[in-house]
């Protein structure tokens, strides 16, 4: 079969499958950093399995993840996850109506081993190729628990991403503020690194800052007036100067007090700057998104938050927080419903924008 001819013949598969009134199976495929992920989710919102390998014990005496070790355990698990995720979901390639993929952002190498997966697999089985934007992922796992109303707005905050999305319809992304310097998980995990936490900070920092009092003066980065914009570089900063002029005098710091004044700055600039657009374009639901939504702290807060204003809050259960292949194939779901499909071309891009 020539390129070609599979491109003619997947197509025609998704008008046969479109004609038929079927439910429509689509199996995900999720490589973007340190975990391989496969699922099969049907119609979108059904999660028929979700299978992960994480690789947090390899990256975890580097303090951070290796990009060269990550790509080399894709290779090893990618085939046995995506087996795992069929036989859970009780189905075989015959039944997958199109196949959907991280293609970027993320580290290349790693994105590189899901994409000729999902390339190899819809070649071989005459089904259509879906490339999927990773945040996409992230905010479309929030559809499993609610299904969306426009317009709304999502807030992402992970380790590589702060950013808050306006969307006034599926799969239309318009990203209004974004993180200038380092992003939200990004700087949890360096403080975690000086409070001699273990790899990953985050979930240590939200622990620990529950224990504290957020007694520490700690900066808020506001930026310029009218700016959705982020920055946590000063902050982090801060966090390393108390540490250190603490030291020259002799004295304690008590981690779980910095972890909580740490926390508290962080979670306030995010809910501020989400409630202040929210305050500027019509909004029926607030989504939050990304592997940091599982912090306990952020959720509560929103939460809170939410419920003063009158504001519809959806958020993922923690298992759907972290990186995983379900998100990815209910975000390909909307794609397949329009017909937007890639071809054998699609590659991985490390820093693919999202609108």
């Amino acid at each position: 079969m020539t390129i070609n001819n599979w491109s003619q013949k997947a197509r025609k598969r998704w008008e046969e499958d479109r004609a038929s009134g079927g439910p429509v199976r689509i199996l995900g495929i999720e490589t973007s950093c340190d975990e391989t992920s496969a699922a099969v989710i049907e119609d979108g919102r059904i999660i028929r399995s979700n299978a992960i390998s994480s690789q947090i014990e390899s990256h975890k005496r580097f303090g951070g993840v290796v990009p060269e070790v990550a790509s080399r355990h894709h290779v090893e698990n990618i085939t046995i996850i995506i087996e795992e995720a069929l036989k859970k979901a009780e189905c075989t390639l015959d039944d997958m109506n199109a196949i959907a993929v991280t293609y970027g952002p993320g580290l290349v190498g790693a994105l590189l081993v899901g994409v000729a997966a999902a390339k190899a697999i819809a070649f071989a089985s005459g089904i259509p190729l879906i490339g999927v934007h990773h945040i996409a992922g992230h905010i479309y796992a929030n559809r499993f628990v609610k299904e969306m109303e426009f317009p709304l707005l999502a807030l992402v905050v992970s380790g590589g991403h702060t950013e808050l999305v306006y969307m006034k319809g599926h799969g239309e992304f318009e990203v209004i503020g974004q993180t200038r310097d380092d992003a939200v998980g990004e700087a949890y995990d360096k403080v975690a690194r000086s409070l001699h936490l273990p790899y990953p900070g985050g979930p240590h920092i939200d622990r620990l800052a529950q224990e504290g009092q957020a007694s520490i003066r700690l900066p808020r980065a506001w930026l310029e007036e009218g700016s959705y914009d982020f920055s946590f570089s000063g902050l982090k900063s801060a966090v390393l100067n108390v540490l250190h002029n603490a030291g020259q005098r002799g004295e304690t710091i008590e981690p779980a007090n910095l972890a909580a004044s740490f926390q508290e700055s962080v979670i306030e600039v995010l809910v501020e700057k989400s409630f202040r657009l929210i305050k500027e374009r019509p909004v029926k639901q607030l989504l939050l998104a990304g592997g940091v939504a599982a912090n306990q702290g952020l959720r509560s807060t929103l939460t809170d938050r939410a419920h003063r204003e009158g504001i519809e809050l959806v958020i993922p259960p923690l298992s759907l927080c972290t990186d995983n292949a379900a998100m990815i194939a209910g975000a390909g779901y909307i794609q397949y419903q329009k017909g937007n499909f890639a071809d054998l071309s699609l590659n991985g891009i490390p820093g693919l924008p999202l609108s």
